[in-house]
Formats: C-alpha cells, structure tokens, sequence
C-alpha cells in the first residue's frame, strides 16, 4: 500500500511524509476516522514510507522486500492488534486479517466481525493481549529498525489493559511508534488519548473508493428497492442487466459503488443522520437492521469471484440470491 494509492486526505498524507523526512515521528499518532475509512490504510502506507530503504521524497519504492512484507501485513516488526473475543489473541485472527485487508482495504468493523466469525460474541482489546505485546516489545526489533504496533478500534480496549500500556507509551524504547485507530473518539479512555498526537482524517467521497467511474447507480437502486419490496423477480432482472455490462471493468466498478452505498444505509438502520439520506432511512426500515454488514461480505466474495474470472450471469445472478436469503 502505497500512498499514491490512496486517494484524497492529501494534508494527512503531507503531513506523514514530513514527519519521516525530517525525522520527526511522534512515539504515539492517533487517526480519527469514520467507519470504513482510509485510517488503516494511510497507517500501512506510512510505515511502508517509514521503513523503504529506497523511498523518494513522496513514497515508498513499493518493491523492496520491506515494503512487500509491510503491505502483505507480515513484517516480523510490525504489529497489529484489533478487538477479538475473551480469552483470544490479535495474532490467532491474523490469516484472516490479512484476507479481509487484501480485498477490501477500506474495510468497517463489522466487516473485521464477520470476517473472524465473532458477530455474536462480545469483543474487546483484553489485558491478555497488552501482557503479550509489552513481551514482544521487550525485545530488540528483528532487523535494526523502527518497531510498531497499530492498535485498531482503541476504544473496545479494557481499562487494565490500558493501564498495562500505559507506561510504554508514554516513554516507549528508542524507535518504538504505537498508531491508533479510532472510531468513537468519546470511548477513548483520556490516559491514552492524553499520550498521542491526533490526526483528523476527511470524510471519504465516492471517488475515494473507486466508484465515480461507475455510470449506471440506478441499477443499485433499482436492486435495492427490489429487495426491500421482497420482489425476487425484479432483483433477478437487476442482476440481468448487471451481466450485460459491456466490461468486467464496470462490473468491478458496480460492486464497488454498491459497497460504498451500502455504508450509507448502514449509518441509516444505526439511526444516525450524518452520511444518509430520507431514501436511506426508508429503505433501513424496510430491510433487517444486519443487511448492510451481511451484504457487504457478500459483495466482498463476489469481487474476488472477479479475480477468477467467473462467468458475470452466474456470478450477479448468485449475488442476488445471497442478497434476496438476507430478507
């Protein structure tokens, strides 16, 4: 993950650069994102910068073996920890981590649930996984450089886990850097907030995910009001027409956008405002307040159904299925 792949939030991106170039990066950042933002995203092109022997003046060189271990997310110094469930670990969860990140770097917390199979259980960043870190930290980075640990969703971390934490970083070992990622800045416990230097992120336009170029959004809403009608027929026909796009490019493009709008109707069944409209609302009514989370993972499978090139009837036709079980 380059930055040059991520699209805007140009005065973070600006601002990540000079800190490595002048060789001033803080012991502790924390990026205030929106759900399905490009916080993780800007955290692995940073520290792709950060550690490329062969980085120019405005990114990593994106083919060293630092950088293609960093954006496969296996460098032995570079640590990531999420909320799981009681009594698990970040690193038992990681194999599936990395599946979710290589297709969908963009990904939501409920798409990480999903992912790992832990919808249904009670998830948070427990002491246990603070005991294991501050072990690994103890000992000197494998090859010479700058350790780090992302630490995503802070805010699900327990308070003896953060108060185990808390010593290292406020004053961690030379070349030790802690990112953070955060949703709901409120929950954030003030010890550990009170440690770190913010980073506000933009809220994420279409275009950032790669959708703008997609021509046809009525054919997403023509798919979704057919499925909040309970219209099995009307759904297939959407699918119809989605295998009669005259490119897998748009095809791609579709998935993409539908992934992007489902965002929206997301933030309208959790009944908050901001980033939905009157059209959201009606339709979160109208559909189980899990579709968005479930027909995201669904739309996730048939993106990498695209990689293997699977015949485009079947494959739409197979969504809309999915789609249509959800209701």
């Amino acid at each position: 993950m380059t930055f040059s792949q991520i699209q805007g939030n140009a005065r973070v991106k600006a601002a990540l650069l000079s800190m490595v170039r002048e060789q001033k990066v803080p012991h502790a950042l924390m990026f205030h994102d929106e759900d399905g933002g490009q916080a993780f995203s800007l955290c692995i092109a940073f520290l792709q910068y950060l550690y490329c022997p062969d980085r120019s003046a405005a990114d990593s060189c994106a083919s060293c073996p630092s950088c293609n271990r960093i954006s496969k997310l296996i460098h032995p110094d570079v640590h990531i920890i999420f909320p799981t469930a009681s009594s698990t670990l970040s690193e038992q969860y990681m194999a599936s981590f990395r599946e979710l990140f290589a297709s969908n770097p963009f990904f939501t917390s409920a798409q990480l649930s999903s992912q790992l199979k832990l919808e249904s259980k009670k998830q948070m960043i427990a002491v246990d996984e603070a005991k294991r870190l501050l072990s690994v930290l103890s000992l000197g980075a494998l090859e010479g450089g700058y350790r780090s640990v992302i630490v995503y969703l802070p805010e699900m971390m327990n308070a003896e886990a953060a108060n185990r934490l808390l010593k290292i970083i406020e004053e961690p070992p030379a070349k030790t850097l802690f990112l953070f990622i955060v949703h709901k800045r409120e929950k954030v416990l003030s010890t550990i907030s009170s440690r770190c230097q913010h980073i506000e992120l933009e809220k994420m336009r279409p275009d950032d995910y790669g959708v703008e170029s997609f021509p046809s959004p009525e054919l997403y809403d023509s798919l979704i009001d057919a499925l909040c009608s309970r219209d099995h027929l009307a759904a297939l026909d959407v699918a119809e027409s989605l295998s009669a796009l005259p490119s897998r490019d748009l095809a791609r493009a579709f998935v993409r956008y539908a992934a992007f709008r489902l965002r929206s109707l997301f933030l309208a069944g959790q009944g908050l405002s901001e980033g939905s409209d009157a059209q959201d609302g009606r339709r979160a009514a109208a559909l189980p307040k899990s579709f968005p989370r479930k027909a995201l993972s669904c739309l996730d499978m048939t993106y990498s159904r695209m990689e293997l090139n699977v015949n485009l009837k079947i494959m739409f036709t197979d969504l809309v299925n999915k789609l249509y079980s959800l209701i």
